[in-house]
């Protein structure tokens, strides 16, 4: 798994896409957090971290989506499932270095508060002791954060597991698009349905009402289980892809 890792790795930053990516995610990040707090004159970050998850639908269909095509379009994927390292192996690590990349990008992009904190702190000197917070709170960046890497991982998965379905990398990324488009857009969907099973049924599935615990500053449990089942049920069916192709 370690050698499949090291060489997406380097892939990443061989090929221009790894450049891309990173660039288009700190533009984006960069934007959006001017946008969302000096523009707005806020310091609610929860908007900011709400509007990246919408970037992350064009982002990351961008990160994922040669993962696999690729390698089937090249016809390496042979030597890929006669490597001495198992489908389980070979699939985590491709789904580590994108993750990784990611991660990488969003703690970067944490770079943006910088002036934000630095602005309230003026603020705060300037204003009487007694004075009600001013700046953004910490709290609540950590936790949109930890939501945000949770998401950013269950994406990442889906995608991984949709490249590993053709070999047309644009196929890939169109298909990605519209999946997590529609998961992202369940929650505004919920809201113009009546029947109250239904709404149950679609906000038990809808990414951003998950999302809203973290955006508060709380850790949810119920939230943190359900990314984690998303990633795990999407790099499951990856390997079993694998795992039929190997010996089908």
């Amino acid at each position: 798994m370690l050698a499949i890792y090291k060489k997406e790795m380097r892939s990443y930053f061989i090929n221009p896409i790894g450049y891309v990516f990173a660039g288009v995610f700190f533009i984006m990040s960069a934007l959006l957090c001017c946008y969302t707090t000096i523009v707005s004159s806020s310091y609610d970050t929860s908007s900011y971290f709400m509007m990246m998850v919408f970037a992350f639908i064009i982002l990351i269909p961008l990160l994922t989506m040669r993962l696999f095509a690729e390698e089937r379009k090249l016809r390496t994927e042979q030597l890929l499932m006669t490597a001495p390292v198992s489908i389980t192996g070979m699939v985590m690590g491709k789904f580590l270095a994108a993750l990784t990349l990611f991660a990488s990008s969003l703690l970067i992009s944490c770079i943006n508060f910088i002036p934000i904190y630095a602005f309230a702190s003026i603020e705060r000197g300037n204003e009487s002791y007694n004075t009600t917070h001013i700046g953004p709170v910490t709290g609540q960046v950590v936790g949109c954060l930890v939501g945000i890497l949770l998401i950013g991982a269950a994406f990442i998965a889906i995608g991984t597991f949709i490249s590993a379905l053709t070999e047309n990398q644009l196929a890939a990324a169109v298909v990605t698009i519209s999946v997590i488009l529609g998961m992202v857009l369940l929650s505004f969907v919920n809201t113009l349905i009546d029947n109250a099973v239904i709404r149950f049924v679609i906000d038990w599935f809808s990414v951003l009402s998950r999302f809203n615990a973290f955006s508060y500053g709380m850790f949810d449990f119920s939230a943190l289980l359900y990314y984690f089942s998303i990633t795990f049920v999407f790099l499951f069916l990856t390997v079993r892809v694998y795992e039929k192709r190997r010996w089908g």
